[in-house]
C-alpha cells in the first residue's frame, strides 16, 4: 500500500517528507521519492530500495523547497526502479500516486497519437501526462485535474505538483485513502493520519471521487460531481495515528473500505501487468505439483475452499481444503507431489501451525499464504506465499480474508498457465481482469446505505441462513460467520442445493434467507432454490448484480453489487456480507471490534 505525503509549508520540506514517509514504512514498499518546487521549478531525488538509499541521494543533492511531496512505491507497473520510482513527471506535471489505472495501456496510446513520449513503465506516469495535456490546452490546474480523472478507470489516490505553482499541492482519492491535514500557515495531505501526524493533529478524511487543492491557508475539497464541498475536521492525536480508525466508527468498518488496497497489493505480488504473466512467488514449479492440500481455519479456511474451486476448475489440480484443527488428528493419507498450503493471517494460529508441521514431517514441499511475513508460518514453511493486507486490528477478518482469496485466485492461474492448461493470451486476459478487483471491490462498499436499511429488520431474526451455490457457498459460509462473530445471531450458510435436503424445515416468516448469487452459470438453479424459500413465507435478501436482480423472486429485497466477471466474484461479493454482518451488529450494540470470548490470533489448540 503505496505511502503519499504532501506538504505546503513555511520552511525546508526536505526533512519533514522523509520523516512522514518512514512513518509510512509499515505499508510496503520497494522504493521511494520525493519532489519540490525550487524557483517555480519542481525538481525530484528518487532511490530503489529503502528510504536509507532516497536518503543518500539527498545528502548529495538536497531539496530546496517548502512545498512539495513524498512517495513510497510498492511496484505494480514496471520493476523497482529509480526509474519506475515516484514522483513521475510530464511537461509541467510531478505526481505520486496510490492505485492501479485499469485502462492505462488505452490512454498511453492515445497519448503517444498526440505525440507524447514516456520514460517509465508506470501506469502513474499515464496520469501525469494526462493532466499536462489538458493543461496546455488552456485549462487552469483544477480543472486539468478534474479533466483527467474523469478519463481514469481503476482506484488511485494521487498527490500533485505542477511546475510555476510555488504553492499549490492537488490530490484525489477513489478506491484509496486520502486524508487533508490542517496546519498553522501550512497545509498537508497525506496516504493516513499516521503520515501528516508529526504536523497536525486536525485531520479531514475525502470521500470517494474527492479531490483537492490546497495551499498555506486552505483546502479546497471538491466531489466528484465537480461541486465545492466540505469535510469535517477531526482532532486525531499523533500517538493515536498508528491505530485511528479515520472517519469511521469501528477499525472493522475501515478495514472492509481498506479492501482494494489491500488486494491491489496482494495482486501485484503475483501479476505483472505489464506483460500479463502471472506468477507463483518462491519459484515453485507448479507444473509439478500432482495435488494440493490446503489447512486453515476459520475464515481462512473459507478462503482456501474459494481456492479449491479455482485451483481444480482452471488448473485441472486436484485440491482438498481441511480445517487443520481436524486433519493432523486423523491420519490423512498424503501422496507425492503434494503441495501443502497453510492459510492464516497471523502465521501464528496454532492448529494450521501444527498441521503444516505434520505436512513437513511426512515429508511434504510446504508453503504459507499469511500476512504477517516474518511469522512462524512464513520462517517455516518452504515457501511464502505472501498477503498485503496490512495491520488488521478487527478481530472478525474482512481484507485479511480478500486478500486470501486474491493470493489463491492468482496462484490457480500461475497453475493453470505452467499446467498449459491457459495460453498466454487467456493468462493476459485473466490478468487484466484481476488488476480490475480492486475498482469493483470499492464499488461494492459504497453499497453500505442499502445494507444499513436491512440491518433493524435482520437485527430481530434469532436465525439466518445464508445459501450460495460454486464459489459462492464457501462466502455463505464466510457470511454466516461474521454474523455470528459480531452480532451473536444464530447463522447457517449451506450450498443452496442442499435446501431441500433438510435445511429447508427451517424456513418461515421469522427466518430470514441471505442468497449470494451474482449471475453466473449456476444462477438459474440458484433462482429455482429461492423460489423454494419464497413458496414457504421464508424473507429474502438477494445480493447480486443488475442482470441476477431483474429475476429476484416477488418480495425479495434486493442489493445490487457490481457486475463482474465470475472469477472475480468472491473478492467483489465478499464486502456486501461483511458490511451486512457489520450493520446489524451496530443494530444490536455489540462490540464491533472485539467480540466477545474471542481472539484476533488463536495461538492455543
Amino acid at each position: 500500500m503505496c505511502g503519499i505525503i504532501g506538504i505546503v509549508g513555511t520552511h525546508s520540506v526536505q526533512e519533514r517528507l522523509i520523516d512522514s514517509l518512514k512513518r509510512l514504512e509499515y505499508r510496503g514498499y520497494d522504493s521511494a521519492g520525493v519532489a519540490g518546487v525550487t524557483d517555480g521549478r519542481v525538481v525530484r531525488r528518487r532511490a530503489a530500495g529503502k528510504i536509507r538509499a532516497l536518503e543518500d541521494v539527498l545528502a548529495e543533492s538536497p531539496l530546496e523547497a517548502t512545498v512539495g511531496i513524498g512517495h513510497t512505491r510498492w511496484a505494480t507497473h514496471g520493476a523497482p526502479t529509480t526509474r519506475n520510482a515516484h514522483p513521475q513527471e510530464a511537461g509541467r506535471v510531478t505526481l505520486v500516486h496510490n492505485g492501479i489505472i485499469e485502462n492505462y495501456a488505452e490512454l498511453r496510446e492515445a497519448l503517444k497519437a498526440r505525440g507524447r513520449t514516456f520514460e517509465s513503465d508506470t501506469d502513474t506516469e499515464v496520469i501525469a501526462s494526462l493532466i499536462d495535456f489538458e493543461l496546455s490546452s488552456g485549462k487552469p490546474p483544477l480543472e486539468a485535474l478534474k479533466a483527467a480523472l474523469d478519463q481514469l478507470t481503476g482506484a488511485y489516490a494521487i498527490g500533485v505538483l505542477i511546475d510555476g505553482e510555488d504553492s499549490l499541492v492537488m490530490g484525489a482519492r477513489k478506491g484509496s485513502p486520502l486524508v487533508v491535514g490542517y496546519g498553522d500557515g501550512e497545509m498537508f495531505i497525506g496516504s493516513d493520519a499516521l503520515a501528516v501526524g508529526p504536523f497536525t493533529s486536525r485531520i479531514a478524511y475525502l470521500e470517494e471521487g474527492d479531490y483537492v487543492a490546497i495551499d498555506h491557508n486552505q483546502a479546497q475539497i471538491f466531489n466528484e460531481a465537480g461541486h465545492r464541498v466540505e469535510r469535517d475536521v477531526r482532532q486525531v492525536p499523533a500517538s493515536a495515528a498508528l491505530v485511528e480508525k479515520g472517519n469511521y466508527r469501528h477499525f472493522m468498518e475501515k478495514e472492509i473500505h481498506d479492501q482494494p488496497d489491500a488486494c491491489q497489493h496482494t495482486l501485484s505480488a503475483y501479476i505483472d501487468p505489464t506483460t500479463g504473466k502471472v506468477t507463483a512467488p518462491g519459484g515453485v514449479d507448479l507444473a509439478a505439483v500432482t495435488r494440493i492440500q490446503i489447512v486453515a481455519c476459520g475464515t481462512a479456511s473459507y478462503a482456501g475452499a474459494i481456492g479449491r474451486y479455482l485451483f481444480e476448475s482452471l488448473a485441472g489440480l486436484p485440491c482438498d481444503v481441511e480445517v487443520a484443527s481436524e486433519f493432523r488428528y486423523r491420519q490423512p493419507a498424503m501422496t507425492p507431489g503434494t503441495l501443502a498450503i497453510a492459510v492464516s493471517q497471523s502465521g501464528e494460529t496454532a492448529d494450521t501451525l501444527a498441521a503444516l508441521r505434520w505436512c513437513k514431517a511426512q515429508g511434504l514441499m510446504t508453503a504459507a499464504v499469511v500476512n504477517v511475513h516474518e511469522s512462524t508460518m512464513a520462517r517455516e514453511a518452504d515457501v511464502l506465499f505472501p498477503t498485503h493486507a496490512g495491520p488488521e486490528i478487527g478481530v472478525a477478518s474482512t481484507k485479511a480474508f480478500t486478500s486470501q482469496v486474491a493470493a489463491l485466485i492468482a496462484l490457480a492461474v500461475a497453475a493453470a498457465a505452467a499446467r498449459g492448461r491457459i495460453d498466454a493470451v487467456e493468462e493476459a486476459r485473466i490478468s487484466k481482469l484481476l488488476m480490475e478487483a480492486p475498482r469493483l471491490i470499492a464499488e461494492a462498499t459504497q453499497l453500505e446505505d442499502d445494507i444499513r436499511a436491512l440491518a433493524p429488520d435482520l437485527a430481530r431474526a434469532r436465525d439466518i441462513l445464508y445459501l450460495g451455490r460454486g464459489a459462492m457457498y464457501p462466502l455463505a459460509l464466510e457470511g454466516a460467520l461474521k454474523l455470528k462473530e459480531i452480532s451473536y445471531i444464530h447463522a447457517e450458510g449451506y450450498a443452496a442445493g442442499e435446501l431441500k435436503h433438510g435445511p429447508i424445515a427451517l424456513i418461515e416468516e421469522a427466518t430470514p434467507v441471505i442468497v449470494i448469487a451474482p449471475t453466473d452459470p449456476l444462477f438459474e438453479k440458484t433462482l429455482s432454490n429461492m423460489s423454494e424459500v419464497a413458496a414457504r413465507g421464508g424473507p429474502i435478501v438477494l445480493i447480486t448484480d443488475a442482470q441476477g436482480a431483474r429475476h429476484a423472486p416477488p418480495g425479495a429485497r434486493v442489493i445490487v453489487g457490481p457486475s463482474c466477471d465470475p472469477l472475480l466474484a468472491p473478492l467483489v461479493y465478499a464486502p456486501p456480507i461483511q458490511l451486512l454482518a457489520y450493520y446489524v451488529a451496530v443494530q444490536k450494540g455489540a462490540d464491533v471490534d472485539q467480540p466477545r470470548n474471542l481472539a484476533k490470533s488463536v495461538t492455543v489448540e
